[in-house]
């Protein structure tokens, strides 16, 4: 058997905050939307332009409360090409949640608390 990674949903409390925090952050945009036809959710996939791996963002209606992520032990991750600027700018955006100068790496933390590893090309 053969599999091919699609994507990885997040459920956002903002979808508006949301999506422009993955925009400015990480340059990912938009490619396609889904509305549920009661009004009960929106779902966003976000690519970047390079890949076929997708991050879906959703949205429900009816859950005002912040999503409970437990210890938050998993994240997702992204190459930069440019790991100097991409620092100075999630610094200056305040979403720095962990470094690990060992490793050569860092981690974002995005509105809702999910954590992204930004590591070089």
């Amino acid at each position: 058997m053969r599999a091919q990674y699609l994507h990885t949903n997040f459920n956002v409390s903002d979808l508006d905050k949301s999506l422009g925090f993955y925009q400015k952050a990480l340059g990912l945009q938009e490619t396609r939307r889904i509305h549920g036809p009661d009004g009960s959710f929106i779902i966003v996939f976000l690519g970047d332009g390079t890949t076929d791996a997708l991050l879906e963002l959703t949205w429900l209606n009816d859950h005002p409360q912040p999503y409970d992520l437990g210890e938050c032990e998993f994240h997702i991750a992204y190459r930069v090409e440019d790991k100097a600027a991409a620092h100075a700018l999630h610094e200056q955006m305040g979403c720095i949640c962990f470094e690990n100068t060992e490793m050569d790496l860092y981690f974002i933390q995005d509105p809702d608390g999910y954590w992204i590893e930004i590591l070089d090309r």
